[in-house]
């Protein structure tokens, strides 16, 4: 799904709350800043020419988006920190006329990185900023793709808290599974028609268009794409339903017919409960979805809010690893476990 950085927000700040991208667009920039307090930074004087646009055009971008940048780190400065910034002016091999006139100036404000590639993802007239745009959507792609092995379908598997949640999800699958063959009077198309129901009402999709969305083949597990927080939400959904659909059979002592069963699951998803998790597990597939795997979730868009740099850790960073590697180390302690026995 293409992306157009001018316009969403979410984007812009998925890209800056990407450490691994932001170190790569960094390089790939080659900003020549001041340093200052441990940092590099640039004056408006600096972006304007780099831009290839006015002051005041800079300036504009400023008033009409003084939150965002502030929040990614343009800032104003003054007294003290003023003077620290044109004391390191004052040691570049640069005429201090470059960076415009500030000896006498009792406020500056400064961009560090982030608020600059912010910037550059704003200004719709720069031919430089067009082209910086590409290159920060490239440095995206590639830097997840290489650091997921080149494929995101799965990248869900990469967090250390997947694999408890899919074995505890397997064992409520069972008591769902269970209640729907001795609970519900109907052929065997009872389980994916009430899998679809657990599905629609936590997500709004069910299955086959879930597989669509995500490109998935005909062999592929639709449950192994899904993230810890969801899983957890379907085995409690699944989980709870059984035990719902047992006691009303057990109350009519018969099983129930499909009608009945569609009355019990209506009254069981509109507990008020259900609603704080169903909210949180549709704002973490709608927003991981469309950072990580280019996938719009439609009927979830109103969820959708940017990645916050904990899941770019938690998905590509130091401690995640592929479903393979933990199956290993699981195994490995389970031998421990059982040799002290």
């Amino acid at each position: 799904m293409p992306k157009d950085l001018t316009t969403s927000a979410v984007d812009r700040q998925n890209v800056l709350n990407n450490p691994y991208a932001l170190s790569e667009i960094e390089r790939a920039a080659g900003i020549q800043g001041i340093p200052f307090e441990g940092k590099s930074v640039v004056l408006k004087e600096q972006v304007a020419a780099f831009f290839e646009v006015t002051v005041r055009t800079v300036e504009n971008y400023l008033e009409q988006n003084a939150d965002e940048l502030s929040r990614n780190g343009y800032e104003v400065l003054k007294g003290e920190r003023l003077r620290s910034l044109k004391q390191a002016i004052a040691t570049l091999d640069v005429p201090e006329t470059h960076f415009g006139n500030i000896s006498k100036t009792p406020q500056l404000g400064v961009f560090d990185f982030p608020a600059f590639l912010n910037l550059a993802m704003l200004v719709s007239e720069s031919e430089r900023a067009k082209l910086l745009r590409q290159v920060i959507l490239d440095v995206v792609i590639d830097t997840i793709n290489r650091r997921t092995g080149g494929g995101t379908k799965y990248i869900n598997q990469r967090d250390e808290d997947y694999l408890q949640a899919a074995f505890a999800e397997e064992s409520y699958r069972k008591q769902f599974t269970d209640a729907l063959r001795d609970g519900v009077d109907m052929g065997v198309i009872k389980y994916a028609l009430y899998t679809d129901k657990v599905y629609v009402s936590i997500f709004k999709e069910k299955a086959k268009e879930y597989r669509k969305l995500l490109k998935l083949e005909r062999k592929d597990n639709v449950r192994a794409t899904f993230y810890a927080e969801v899983l957890d939400l379907v085995a409690a959904y699944e989980c709870g339903f059984a035990d719902t659909l047992n006691q009303a059979v057990a109350q009519q002592g018969r099983k129930l017919r499909p009608l009945e069963v569609d009355a019990l699951f209506s009254k069981f998803e509109s507990m008020a409960h259900w609603r704080p998790l169903v909210e949180k597990a549709r704002m973490k597939m709608a927003s991981r979805d469309l950072a990580f795997r280019d996938a719009l979730h439609l009927q979830l868009k109103e969820y959708i809010a940017p990645v916050q740099r904990e899941d770019y850790e938690r998905f590509i960073g130091e401690k995640s690893k592929e479903l393979s590697e933990r199956l290993e180390q699981a195994k490995d302690v389970m031998k421990r476990l059982k040799d002290r026995q």
